[in-house]
């Protein structure tokens, strides 16, 4: 075979290699480092009370951002557990996202309609909901 027989059977084999590639789905390996994949969450009300505790020394520090995180790890872990949610809510408030405060207040009151806390909390949201109408958009802002 000449060099120029070689070459070109070298350039077809690379080719058909390409095509065949590319007809095949791509394999990831498994993570080998299991801090990296991702979690998974089960019901697990030790957790999620664990998670509000860390999240309430947070929020005693000032750290709200990371009290909301560990907030929204306990109600991961327990989707039920109302104090959580309202104690989201309130970290909301402080990082301005009044978006996941209403959120968070309303799941808190679907699941605690009759709690201590719950009049405060209807409270806070009819005055986000005066807070948020056009009128006082216009020139009137007022923040929590």
């Amino acid at each position: 075979m000449t060099p120029r027989g070689i070459g070109l059977a070298v350039l077809y084999f690379a080719l058909g290699a390409a095509a065949w590639a590319q007809q095949q789905p791509p394999v990831e390996p498994p993570e080998e480092d299991e801090s990296l994949a991702p979690k998974e969450y089960s019901f697990n009300p030790l957790q999620a009370e664990k998670e509000v505790q860390i999240g309430n020394y947070y929020f005693k520090k000032g750290s709200y951002r990371a009290a909301a995180g560990r907030f929204r790890e306990a109600v991961k872990w327990n989707a039920n557990y109302a104090e959580a949610y309202r104690r989201l809510g309130e970290a909301c408030e402080r990082l301005k996202d009044p978006k996941g405060a209403r959120q968070a207040y309303e799941q808190f009151l679907k699941l605690a309609p009759e709690s201590k806390d719950a009049a405060r909390v209807r409270k806070r949201l009819a005055a986000e909901t005066t807070r948020s109408t056009p009128a006082s958009q216009s020139g009137n802002k007022s923040t929590y």
